[in-house]
């Protein structure tokens, strides 16, 4: 296979549209760089997902990915500002609860935990749709997955499978891989491109939220803060761990009410049960926050250990706290700069976070450019 074979001939080919990617694109986009964005995926925003719902005269899109940015990440602060989206306080007024191993409950135990944090009008995804929306239509393509990537002469060669069956390749000069390690090194061959301890190291590094699963319930009206309590909560009796109001912005078209939590429930012992586990989830609920928590509009499940594209085997048991990201040594200069690597996971800074992925965004574009 050699360069003459390409379909497709590009500077920079970006693999994988979730934040970082759709940020470096957008980057390239206004630096006049030549690119291609390919995402598997039939939607952009990797693990930024936001759902659509409507009751009545409201619609809104409640977060079942990341749903938190903090004071003091000032990209995506910045890149808020320039997409022209609204941020809101996360609710916090009232008490908090905590349920312990037996489910004996008790309130006002502290301060609600993510009193403090900003969430996004429309939902986490309403950035990534944001950034999608002004890339070039040309230059990017969805259910487009990377398979292999060689080298061909001076540049790489990727092989993309292109929706069900369709092969096409595509020769660039750098190829930036904006997915997470472990599916790296899991779903694109890269036998010509790293030896084994860089392929060790890529193994190696946890991805973020990929053993997570997340239920929401969206209510009719807010029937916890007309109690007196903030929506937090912790339990050690399940099947929700931590709790926290997922409600849209007061006063705006998006005020749904709506409630979400973290499972607490082990991947393995998850898995085809998530009838089971919305149904103790909403009694879960009732016990915390009273029986109105048994009548959702609607609740529902995001397990991320079931996204291929996110989660991969090696994922499947729960973080017990949050890695120590960044660049190993091992995956510095791979194919002699050729090949970069743009995920949250590999940020010098907030690895893990949605300013993670902006920053590591950030480094590849200035890599790019020596």
């Amino acid at each position: 296979m050699d360069a003459a074979t390409a379909d497709l001939s590009t500077d920079v080919l970006i693999v994988g549209g979730g934040l970082a990617g759709l940020a470096l694109a957008w980057l390239c986009q206004q630096r006049g760089i030549d690119y291609r964005l390919i995402e598997a995926r039939d939607r952009w925003g990797g693990r930024v997902l936001s759902h659509a719902v409507t009751l009545g005269q409201c619609a809104a899109h409640v977060d079942v990915g990341p749903s938190w940015f903090w004071p003091g990440q000032p990209r995506i602060a910045h890149l808020i500002e320039q997409l022209n989206l609204q941020a809101f306080d996360q609710f916090s007024d009232g008490a908090t609860a905590y349920e312990d191993e037996r489910g004996h409950l008790s309130r006002n135990r502290g301060y609600a935990s993510m009193q403090g944090a900003f969430r996004l009008l429309g939902g986490m995804g309403a950035l990534t749709a944001a950034l999608s929306a002004r890339l070039d239509t040309r230059r990017i393509a969805l259910n487009c997955a990377a398979l292999k990537i060689n080298p061909a002469g001076e540049e790489l060669l990727t092989e993309v499978a292109h929706g069900a069956t369709a092969v096409r390749r595509i020769q660039s000069r750098r190829v930036v891989l904006a997915v997470p390690p472990r599916v790296i090194a899991k779903s694109i061959h890269l036998d010509a491109m790293v030896n084994p301890t860089q392929l060790a190291a890529l193994q190696s590094i946890p991805t973020w939220m990929a053993a997570q699963a997340k239920v929401v319930a969206v209510y009719e009206r807010p029937f916890w803060r007309e109690a007196g309590w903030s929506g937090d909560a912790m339990s050690r009796h399940g099947p929700l761990v931590e709790i926290h109001d997922a409600s849209g912005a007061p006063g705006t078209p998006y005020a749904l009410y709506a409630l979400f939590g973290f499972v607490g429930v082990p991947a393995a012992a998850r898995q085809g049960q998530s009838v089971a586990l919305l149904e103790h989830a909403k009694q879960q609920l009732a016990r915390l926050f009273g029986d109105a928590a048994l009548q959702p509009v609607k609740i529902m499940l995001q397990d991320w250990v079931e996204e291929p594209h996110t989660a991969t085997p090696l994922d499947a048991k729960a973080l017990a706290q949050h890695p120590d990201y960044g660049l190993p040594p091992a995956l510095l200069n791979l194919a002699q700069g050729r090949l970069l690597l743009a995920c949250s996971e590999v940020a010098p800074e907030y690895g893990g976070y949605l300013e993670g992925a902006l920053s590591a965004a950030e480094l590849a574009f200035h890599q790019l450019g020596k």
